[in-house]
């Protein structure tokens, strides 16, 4: 068989499962899990992938899948991921697959990831055959802000097949703003790093009548929030640029209360290490400064969350070059920019050559317009689901091939 006839027969083998991975999908979105323990998901995802010959294993400590199939030629091993995880949000879509689960949805579109990535485990274990090594099939829960992949990291997925992965690939769909089943990415950093912001304000509290009399707290945080957005703008490089937003204030229980204390929540994303950690030291100076002026202080800690998500640079050429070849040239589209969204695949990729990639699956006849990733409004199209499927069995394909030759 030609390089064309094993392309042919992985995208007509995905596309004959369409329908089974669409009432998989759907099932997976009227039941949503969230967090690390997903019970239900994880049995439909053991259940589809049943009977295929499969090494599976469940996680200990999350409900993880892990899943390794064996080539028919033996070889390194790659690792494919999809995370199952869903929001804890309230549904407003209206569909009539919308959530069962009263605070929970599908609004990220992690159902479609594990679908697809059942559909690629039931292609390729088909034509397994044509593997020269073996795929670790990565099926994460947790990754809405547990850290689920540093959790199955940590129980050995990368090492699964019996020896470290060599090179990693994932998707994510996207609900808006690119044409559906049109894939993007693009090579070094793609997506930003996130770190959760506290910042503590203390003052000296007392009666609102009274305010000479008291230090108040309040004022100084608002200080803070609008001196922020200016230090970044005349700090950092706009093409390396750093975003801070504050999402939370909290001080005074009542109206007439000067409170001790107020505190501002937030998130810090970036897209460079170094940034990531000189953003710390001009946050602490600017709160100690401003605090300082004011006659209070004022504490800054951070919690780290994701780092940055970083494509290998051979292996997005690959990546494109596999997407281009499979499914034609208009089928993939460079990102010109990253995106500050946080994704813990990147814990993989810190470990291991990979490359993710983002795929439209909006519902929608204007992308431009559509609800985004985590509305309660967001609607996926699942006719992307074959041929993410068909994208991610060729990725590990040619993978495998590849490192063969080398």
């Amino acid at each position: 068989m030609t390089n064309q006839d094993h392309v042919n027969v992985l995208r007509e083998t995905a596309h004959r499962l369409q329908p089974e991975l669409v009432r998989l999908r759907r099932d997976l979105h009227a039941y949503p899990e969230t967090g690390l323990h997903l019970p239900r998901t994880q049995a439909a995802v053991i259940e589809s992938i049943d009977g295929l010959g499969l090494e599976v294993s469940r996680g200990a400590g999350l409900t993880s899948v892990t899943a390794v199939l064996r080539g028919g030629r033996p070889g390194p091993a790659v690792l494919l991921r999809a995370d199952m995880d869903a929001l804890p949000q309230t549904e407003a879509t209206g569909l009539e697959y919308a959530s069962r689960t009263p605070g929970a949805m599908h609004a990220c579109g992690h159902d479609l990831h594990t679908a697809a990535l059942v559909g690629a485990a039931r292609t390729l274990a088909e034509h397994r055959d044509l593997l020269a090594g073996d795929v670790v099939f990565m099926f994460q829960p947790g990754e809405e802000g547990w850290d689920g992949a540093a959790r199955m990291i940590d129980e050995g997925v990368l090492d699964a097949a019996g020896s470290r992965v060599r090179a990693a690939y994932g998707l994510h769909v996207r609900s808006y703003g690119t044409s559906r089943g049109v894939f993007r990415s693009r090579p070094g950093t793609l997506m930003g790093g996130v770190d959760a912001l506290t910042v503590t304000v203390n003052g000296k509290g007392g009666h609102a009548s009274m305010p000479h009399l008291a230090n108040d707290p309040i004022p100084v945080a608002a200080q803070i929030i609008t001196s922020i957005p200016a230090m970044l703008t005349r700090t950092f490089d706009p093409f390396d640029p750093v975003v801070v937003t504050i999402t939370t204030m909290q001080a005074s229980a009542g109206s007439n209360i000067i409170p001790e204390q107020a505190e501002l929540t937030g998130t810090i994303r970036t897209f460079s290490e170094a940034n990531r950690a000189r953003v710390r030291a001009e946050l602490n100076r600017l709160c100690e400064s401003v605090a300082q002026a004011y006659g209070t202080t004022a504490e800054a800690a951070y919690e780290d969350g994701y780092p940055v998500t970083v494509n290998d640079a051979d292996e997005y050429e690959f990546a494109a070059a596999v997407v281009r070849d499979a499914l034609g040239p208009d089928r993939f589209q460079p990102m010109a920019t990253p995106i500050a969204a946080a994704e813990d695949f990147s814990r993989v990729l810190n470990q291991v050559p990979g490359c993710y990639l983002h795929l439209g699956a909006s519902a929608a006849a204007d992308p431009a317009t559509a609800a985004t990733n985590h509305s309660p409004h967001a609607v996926f199209d699942d006719s992307v689901l074959a041929d993410a499927s068909f994208v991610l069995a060729e990725l590990a394909r040619r993978a495998l091939d590849r490192l063969a030759a080398t």
